[in-house]
């Protein structure tokens, strides 16, 4: 069996609120994500907060990965904004990674497998 292995596009997310360098980065992320199965991660070290338009930013990137069977995952988010992922309940939709290269070495690495669970059926179904 032969392993391809998928490229990893890396994007800085803009910090502040300036809605022209979000535009421009969003047409950059939806050009990354035109292929199957896209791998994307987003480098959060520069953000200052995690405001609202930045988690849309976040969700809409998702939302354009998965629906070409690819994923998404955060790199590097600063410790002040980490309050805000969890209170938005992003922990539940984004892998977090210390560093943005971490984060793409995962998209490399071979998923892990939990050990099936025995399923024993009652006696009476036995005889």
């Amino acid at each position: 069996m032969t392993t391809r292995k998928r490229n990893v596009t890396v994007k800085q997310i803009p910090s502040g609120s300036d809605l022209r360098r979000k535009e421009t980065f969003l047409k950059e992320v939806e050009a990354s994500l035109a292929h199957r199965r896209p791998c994307l991660v987003l480098d959060c070290s520069t953000l200052q907060e995690l405001d609202q338009a930045t988690i849309h930013l976040m969700l809409h990137c998702l939302e354009e990965a998965l629906k070409r069977n690819g994923d998404v995952k955060l790199a590097a988010l600063p410790a002040a904004a980490e309050a805000a992922f969890t209170a938005a309940g992003l922990g539940r939709l984004f892998e977090l990674y210390a560093t943005a290269a971490e984060a793409a070495a995962s998209f490399h690495q071979a998923p892990v497998m939990s050990e099936p669970t025995a399923v024993t059926a009652p006696a009476a179904q036995l005889a």
